[in-house]
């Protein structure tokens, strides 16, 4: 086993609480397109609102597919999702704290997941307002329609016409920064910082910071151990070594 693998073993032996940190980097290298991608030529301002898709469902629902849906459901959870799930499972993972609101975590088994954005798994009415807690409204081949009014729904996460998903994002960012605050170790992986300064300001003195990342982060000078490999690699090394 490479040193800085065994050095990362070790760190994890020695915690208590360990929690992940994931960005787009294990979404892109899946099959999860870049939103802007995916959007194109359309004003995201203007898509991302609830008038937008009551208006034009199919096109909004057009555009979920191509960014998220396909590789969502049809390809699934890749292998770096499973061994996080793995982990927890075995207790040596207390959580997961994401930017992505793919589901993949979740699809793949972990629990405990704080997605500071949101997710697919808390939508919204585009009228009514009702919430639909589940991921599976996605899934079904067609844009998911409120059971309530009829209206389609959309994620809460892109939709700034209720006051309610601004209540949500406080909340969820909180929550991240209170799973950061517990941990005495924080693998960072496949993030570049993405309003990392929200909750790693929570980071408690003596909390050890391991990256793995191909490329270089502004995590670089911060953290105790950088591993420039596939994540899947490092993980795969450290639970069979």
């Amino acid at each position: 086993m490479k040193s800085e693998y065994s050095q990362l073993k070790e760190y994890m032996d020695q915690s208590n609480k360990t929690v992940a940190v994931t960005g787009a980097g294990i979404s892109y290298l899946y099959g999860v397109s870049k939103l802007k991608q995916s959007v194109g030529r359309l004003n995201a301002g203007r898509i991302f609102s609830a008038s937008y898709v009551r208006k034009n469902p199919e096109e909004f629902y057009k555009v979920m597919k191509n960014a998220f849906l396909d590789a969502t459901f049809a390809k699934g959870p890749r292998r770096v999702h499973e061994q996080l799930a793995e982990l927890e499972k075995q207790g040596k993972l207390y959580g997961i704290v994401t930017q992505n609101l793919d589901c993949l975590h979740t699809i793949a088994g972990s629990q405990n997941v704080v997605e500071f954005q949101g997710s697919f798994r808390d939508n919204i009415c585009t009228d009514c307002g009702s919430r639909y807690y589940d991921y599976q409204v996605w899934n079904e081949g067609h844009m998911p329609r409120c059971g309530k009014c009829g209206a389609p729904l959309m994620p809460a996460a892109f939709c700034r016409d209720f006051r309610s998903t601004a209540d949500t994002s406080s909340d969820n960012m909180r929550k991240a920064a209170d799973m950061i605050s517990e941990a005495d170790l924080v693998l960072i992986i496949g993030t570049t910082g993405f309003r990392s300064s929200e909750y790693l300001s929570r980071m408690k003195a003596g909390t050890k910071l391991v990256q793995i990342n191909p490329s270089e982060t502004q995590f670089d000078r911060m953290a105790d151990l950088n591993i420039r490999a596939d994540a899947a690699e490092v993980l795969d090394a450290v639970m069979n070594g």
